[in-house]
């Protein structure tokens, strides 16, 4: 037997104190209100399970109580059996039109009105349920997302739920930066394993920060290296800036965190500007990934280059020397590319 709490409106006392009795000897916790203004006024302050609901009240009805109830959020799913003593198929019609639940005529039969009771707190039961369920797939779907947007750029994310495989995409111009840690192996000698991978893991969230202020793409760590893009899988006209924008930062913030921590860190940086691929490959495991000689490039200049530098390709150069000051470098042997003229970037003009 389900028991529940029962809010009875109704105006006259001779029905609603034998009525209040029985429902209490049946086990339920009732209340009991002589109007619907009363009704609309505890319903905002007390959680109910079931509403027995007169129709005939003086200021406020049972017609405007429950039009109130079903256009309230937080309320309407609370069951409602209408009560009246007016006994008129177009009154039924109207309540149940309205969302009540059921309708019992003035006077009760006694075993007529359980059943009606235990059937609508049995639905409810059920419904909560269900919501409750609901709820907390909702919540689960929303951890799997955000987990999921750790991982994959929220554009590839839309690619992949409309059941797109193999996302890939041509991109004819965005920006690759390699930054890497100097002497990552002979300053990860000197701690113990737990507490270098803290401090590689604070140097990171540092960086990741980054990547959320400039609006850049990363795309993985290898070890001590840090990559990312600008351009892809959102093109805009500004990806080099942005990322001489982010190396910059990135730079000055590692050097405020080896003064806080007494340390010596420095970064070495690599960015390169052209075309590329940028895509999802396969079906498990699922990381979003570059190819193209532009990559290729950019860790190139990463690895080449001078601690505490960011060093650049001409065609980065050729993006930004308007607005940036570089340092020519001139011509560089480059592993696969033969000499290659490169510069450094120092900061805005």
């Amino acid at each position: 037997m389900h028991t529940g709490a029962i809010l009875v409106v109704e105006d006259n006392e001779f029905i609603s104190e034998p009525l209040e009795a029985l429902l209490e000897l049946d086990g339920h916790r009732v209340t009991v209100v002589g109007n619907g203004r009363l009704a609309i006024d505890i319903l905002q302050k007390q959680e109910f399970d079931l509403i027995l609901l007169d129709i005939m009240m003086p200021e406020v009805d049972g017609y405007q109580v429950l039009a109130w109830l079903k256009q309230n959020d937080h309320l309407r799913h609370i069951p409602v059996i209408m009560m009246t003593a007016v006994n008129e198929i177009n009154s039924v019609i109207k309540c149940i039109e309205m969302g009540a639940t059921d309708y019992l005529f003035k006077p009760f039969n006694a075993v007529l009105l359980n059943a009606r009771i235990q059937s609508s707190l049995e639905k409810k039961s059920w419904r909560d349920q269900e919501r409750a369920y609901i709820k907390q797939l909702r919540q689960e779907q929303i951890k799997s997302d955000d987990l999921l947007a750790n991982i994959l750029p929220h554009a590839i994310i839309n690619q992949l739920k409309q059941d797109q495989h193999h996302v890939v995409s041509r991109f004819d111009s965005a920006t690759v930066m390699f930054a890497n840690i100097v002497g990552f192996m002979q300053i990860s000698r000197q701690f113990p394993p737990q507490d270098f991978v803290q401090l590689l893991n604070e140097v990171f969230s540092l960086f990741d920060e980054l990547t959320e202020q400039y609006q850049v793409e990363k795309i993985k760590t290898i070890g001590s290296q840090y990559m990312v893009v600008s351009g892809a899988p959102d093109p805009h006209p500004h990806h080099a800036a942005t990322i001489a924008d982010m190396a910059l930062a990135m730079r000055q913030q590692l050097k405020q965190l080896s003064r806080t921590n007494s340390m010596s860190l420095t970064l070495r940086i690599g960015i390169s500007t052209g075309p590329l691929t940028a895509g999802v490959i396969g079906t498990q495991k699922l990381t979003y990934d570059l190819w193209g000689d532009t990559v290729n490039t950019a860790s190139r200049m990463e690895s080449t280059g001078l601690p505490d530098t960011i060093q650049t390709t001409a065609s980065t150069y050729n993006h930004l020397h308007k607005q940036y000051s570089f340092v020519n470098r001139g011509q560089i042997p480059v592993k696969g590319k033969g000499y290659m003229q490169t510069y450094l970037l120092q900061g805005k003009l």
